[in-house]
């Protein structure tokens, strides 16, 4: 893996006359970037630190992580694995390592065969001088509770899972997710989530570092809302054709939201970019 952006020390190697090695008329090879080379969780752990809060109490924080062929898709065969790299998953893991909480849409839960997140003996240290449990909780994102309670995600969490729901929610899938051990949390007035209350929900419980992983349904919610503040991307390399989704969904904006770029890595191909909103 090497970064591309920003540009500092130790992306660009220089001649002894301060110009990048590589460039054109140079005779040099890959455009004077760093050295491609495997990195360590620690290095990815600093690379994607969640933003020091400012005075007084942090606030949320709300990033996405989501992978995208170039021609858009972001799954195939209605899975994301197909189009992910090992070290797409690393990131993804490293990511998981820093959050509070997972904020995920049940038909993600279905379709992904989520399990609940375990704890990282590589993040235990971080996370314990963050003030954070061993492991993040998993929030389900659902108007309707359809969900396979007897899943490890709800029998067997290192952390018990959150249900983020509206108050005319079904009582008795109430009652259900409650008895699996479940915490159901009200974000919304009638049957579904409302996403910034979502947001000021999962703050109330004490979790500000926010991290979604979709489904696209769900990001597109964020989006529209105006509550997304970062966007970790990953462009795969890879052509999927046929009619996946788009890494967000739903209708679109009034004006699309202008994010910036931040962060921009690579490894065979495959782009790892942060974008936040300004």
């Amino acid at each position: 893996m090497r970064r591309l952006f920003p540009v500092t020390d130790q992306t660009v190697t220089t001649d002894s006359g301060g110009r990048p090695l590589g460039a054109p008329g140079e005779g040099g090879e890959g455009g004077g970037a760093a050295q491609d080379r495997e990195w360590s969780l620690d290095e990815l752990a600093d690379a994607y630190a969640y933003p020091e809060p400012g005075p007084g109490e942090p606030g949320p924080w709300l990033r996405a992580n989501m992978v995208s062929t170039l021609d858009g898709a972001a799954q195939h065969d209605g899975r994301s694995q197909p189009i992910s790299t090992a070290t797409d998953m690393r990131i993804f893991g490293t990511l998981r390592g820093l959050a509070d909480v997972v904020v995920v849409g049940a038909e993600t839960v279905r379709l992904e065969g989520y399990r609940p997140a375990r704890a990282r003996a590589e993040f235990a240290a971080r996370r314990e001088a963050a003030g954070q449990g061993p492991a993040p909780a998993v929030a389900v994102v659902t108007a309707s509770l359809d969900l396979d309670f007897s899943l490890p995600l709800f029998t067997s969490p290192l952390v018990p899972t959150l249900i983020l729901t509206g108050a005319a929610a079904a009582p008795d899938r109430v009652a259900a997710a409650e008895k699996a051990g479940a915490r159901v949390v009200i974000a919304g007035d009638g049957m579904g989530v409302e996403p910034d209350r979502a947001v000021r929900a999962l703050a109330e419980l004490g979790h500000t570092r926010l991290l979604t992983e979709g489904g696209p349904r769900l990001l597109g919610q964020f989006v529209a809302a105006g509550v997304l503040d970062e966007l970790c991307l990953t462009v795969s390399p890879m052509l999927a054709v046929g009619d996946a989704q788009r890494i967000a969904g739903g209708p679109s904006v009034v004006v699309p939201r202008r994010f910036a770029l931040v962060s921009l890595l690579e490894e065979e191909g495959f782009l790892f970019g942060r974008y936040r909103r300004p």
